[in-house]
């Protein structure tokens, strides 16, 4: 939400798009979800630039293996920064930028092994509540934006708010 409070047009879209499904007076169903592909979006880019925890759980190399020119050694641990791969320059034009438009048209999912986004882990390290979360940060945004008029309080303005200690509560 505080992404959208700083980016009122993407808000907008969404809201547009949400009464389009839904009507005035629609209550968010689950099966509406599929039709709202611009509020998908929505929740992929929140969740390439505030993964639910900066690193992954810790993995251990079974093997001598070279990635990318460096050698890890056999029992080494292994920690994925998602944090970092979120907002890899060589991965993602406008890394920083809150652009859910970047997802709209690629089949670029948190569910499964698209490198790019994994925020919830992949392969058999998955985390297992991902389809309790996933189904449910899609009806809970989907419901705000449809319930109520969202805005930031007067004479505040979007650049006042520092979106990583709001979402965190501490800075990385």
């Amino acid at each position: 939400m505080a992404e959208l409070l700083c980016n009122p047009e993407k808000m907008a879209k969404a809201q547009k798009e949400i009464r389009g499904v839904l009507g005035n007076e629609g209550i968010v169903q689950e099966s509406d979800i599929s039709k709202l592909h611009y509020l998908q979006a929505i929740v992929k880019e929140t969740f390439r630039l505030h993964p639910p925890g900066p690193l992954l759980l810790p993995h251990k190399a079974e093997t001598d293996v070279e990635i990318c020119g460096f050698t890890v050694p056999k029992n080494s641990q292994v920690l994925v920064n998602v944090w970092a791969i979120g907002r890899d320059p060589s991965t993602w034009l406008n890394p920083n930028a809150f652009v859910p438009e970047r997802f709209l048209g690629f089949d670029i999912d948190v569910k499964r092994r698209d490198f790019e986004l994994i925020p919830f882990g992949a392969g058999r390290r998955i985390c297992l509540g991902l389809p309790l979360a996933h189904r449910m940060v899609h009806l809970i945004l989907a419901s705000l934006l449809h319930s109520y008029a969202w805005k930031l309080d007067d004479g505040m303005k979007p650049a006042d708010m520092d979106i990583i200690v709001q979402s965190r509560g501490i800075g990385y």
